[in-house]
């Protein structure tokens, strides 16, 4: 026989926890106990909730040990999976050569573990391993990785610091070529199919642009022939009138006309640093995710009847990428820049 003390305060307690606990459980564990708190014996609670004897013994001892705070406790029901035993042996597997889908996910691992589970057990298995859906990203095949992180933390990193603190401006530049007549066409939630309109032509509408990551202000220089060195010197003369005698630090990668006599000795001349990326080394410029931002909302699905209207639809989402857009913007463009590690390189 079960001997239990209770207070006042402790029936109040259980008799409300037991109709108003949002847990089904703790309230049958709260009955049991109420129930007993009025005098009832084992047998006449099973008689009235229709408990298990084994079960109402076993609420009457955790309430005994440890009062109705033991009563509320539940620890999460936590399911063990016969994989869990080879988890370390199909996580290095997968981590080797990922699987392209669960499907073939769940073949590898008969075929590692002799075990046979159904798509969705094995869907709910890799992802209590840490695995996620995600699609591969691609990344030159020249880059230079360790180039590029020794580029982050000596160079890159501190001049941001710099520009934070308002000792320099610091510009991320780079060239968007635009062709009128490329179809910019992309997947839509649609009940039927949808056709757009492409236009004929190969015109093409280049932008040099050159953009603040501190103001977030975006200067451009534009032709419809080719950017080259002139382009470039012409955004540096343009560069140091925005900024009479204040120090700009210029972060571009290395094409001929950007790196070329003639567009340093002038950067020497107006007194810029210009800031030469390691070769390959797209994810660190900022400027490039610009250029996508413009392609997917000013062209993505559009149709431009003429040239003209081509170029004032770019222009349109140029000049109002700190107003328009500022929002939408402010989470894209953050200073944090992709470092690809060599364990996230898929071996050919």
């Amino acid at each position: 026989m079960i001997k239990l003390d209770f207070t006042q305060e402790d029936i109040d307690e259980l008799n409300y926890l037991r109709f108003y606990h949002p847990d089904p459980m703790v309230m049958k564990r709260c009955e049991t106990v109420y129930l007993k708190a009025k005098k009832l014996k084992t047998g006449q609670i099973h008689d009235l909730t229709g408990f298990d004897v084994k079960t109402i013994r076993s609420h009457l001892h955790l309430f005994k040990n440890g009062g109705i705070e033991a009563l509320k406790h539940r620890e999460p029901y936590r399911p063990k999976s016969e994989l869990d035993k080879h988890k370390l042996s199909i996580e290095e597997e997968f981590r080797q050569r990922p699987p392209a889908t669960i499907k073939e996910a769940g073949e590898r691992i008969f075929q590692l573990t002799g075990i046979r589970r159904s798509d969705t057990r094995v869907e709910v298995f890799a992802k209590r391993m840490g695995m996620t859906f995600r699609k591969t990203g691609g990344v030159p095949a020249k880059a230079d990785l360790a180039a590029q992180e020794e580029f982050l933390e000596k160079k890159l990193n501190p001049s941001v610091k710099q520009a934070s603190e308002g000792k320099l401006h610091l510009y991320f530049m780079d060239a968007a070529h635009f062709v009128w007549g490329t179809g910019f066409l992309t997947s839509l939630w649609c009940f039927a199919r949808i056709f757009v309109r492409t236009s004929s032509g190969r015109k093409r509408f280049n932008v040099l642009g050159a953009y603040n990551a501190i103001t977030k202000k975006l200067l451009t220089v534009v032709n419809e022939s080719y950017i080259n060195s002139g382009s470039v010197c012409e955004m540096l003369r343009l560069l140091r009138r925005t900024h009479v005698g204040e120090a700009i630090t210029i972060v571009l990668d290395n094409a001929a006309y950007q790196r070329c006599k003639l567009v340093q000795a002038l950067a020497l001349e107006l007194d810029i640093t210009m800031l030469y990326l390691p070769s390959y080394s797209p994810n660190l410029n900022l400027i490039e995710r610009l250029w996508k931002f413009v392609k997917k909302q000013s062209l993505n699905n559009c149709y431009y009847e003429t040239f003209e209207m081509f170029k004032t639809g770019i222009n349109n989402c140029l000049n109002n990428v700190d107003k328009m857009y500022k929002s939408q913007i402010a989470s894209l463009m953050t200073l944090r820049f992709q470092v690809f590690k060599i364990d996230q390189i898929m071996a050919g």
